[in-house]
């Protein structure tokens, strides 16, 4: 079992936000350009932009887009406290302060599974500076005990509140539920994940509150795409219909041989497809 891990060694390192309570959010930033993408991991043991996204951020800001890769609160290298109740409006709260230091006003959020939850929030707060959406899996279309009857939500909520130590092979396995091919589970982003999880309070996990936002759907008026594995083991694949039905501009994929991570089961697909839906693909 290892145990000498530090995140700061294992992730790349951005600058730090100040925020409201005294937290600190990190941000990758790459590219630069008129378009702002902002990229919002999910939730899980150990999550971090970068282990979601390491793939995909680079492709966008090659492409000329602004990329700003952020670690929610409780995750990643951002502040982890373990004295607040890590509800939606928590954490889009202060992702929205850190966006505003860094001077952005129109967006395009890319969120997966929590991530998704939040960029739902933000396109229904604050739909002046969402000018399109891009999600996969996300949460917040669900009253929350459905999600945790799903088989990987119900394993990631047992091994946060277990009190067990884990190592690399528990881990390993644990996020194998992420994927359809257990080959994306590598060694590296296992250990990226250990670090981060070593250092983060169940609470993040015991007290999240994600509201069922299905009735407000409709509005939302910015153009939609939403991407969801048929293998899903952890949103219900119902929720990719209540997205179509709800969002009056949207489009969904639904991708086969994928669980619920299809920016990195399905990288060159899914990089593609979102420069296509902004704008920014081939020719």
């Amino acid at each position: 079992m290892t145990t000498d891990l530090d995140p700061a060694k294992l992730l790349p390192t951005g600058r730090y936000l100040e925020v409201g309570g005294g937290y600190r959010i990190h941000c990758l930033e790459q590219g630069s350009g008129d378009t702002a993408v902002v990229f919002l991991h999910g939730s899980g043991p150990g999550a971090s932009g970068h282990s979601n996204f390491q793939g995909n951020y680079p492709a966008f800001a090659a492409a000329g887009c602004r990329t700003l890769v952020l670690d929610h609160i409780g995750y990643g290298l951002s502040s982890k406290p373990d004295d607040v109740r890590y509800t939606l409006e928590f954490f889009t709260g202060v992702l929205m302060e850190a966006l505003d230091q860094l001077g952005v006003e129109r967006f395009i959020p890319v969120g997966n599974s929590l991530g998704g939850a939040i960029a739902l929030k933000m396109a229904l707060d604050y739909p002046e500076r969402i000018e399109r959406m891009i999600l996969m899996a996300p949460g917040g279309v669900e009253d929350q005990p459905a999600y945790f009857k799903m088989p990987g939500m119900a394993a990631m909520r047992e091994f946060f509140i277990s009190g067990i130590t884990p190592d690399e092979h528990s881990l390993g396995e644990l996020l194998k539920h992420l994927v359809y091919d257990p080959a994306h589970i590598t060694p590296e982003l296992v250990r990226q994940r250990l670090a981060v999880h070593r250092r983060q309070t169940p609470t993040v996990i015991t007290t999240m509150e994600v509201p069922n936002m299905t009735e407000r759907l409709a509005d939302i008026r910015c153009p939609v795409l939403v991407f969801w594995g048929v293998n899903e083991g952890f949103m219900p694949l119902s929720g990719a219909l209540t997205l179509a039905r709800g969002c009056p501009d949207s489009r969904v994929i639904l991708q086969s041989a994928c669980g619920h991570w299809v920016m990195v089961e399905h990288r060159e697909l899914f990089n593609q497809t979102c420069l296509d839906f902004l704008g920014l693909g081939r020719g």
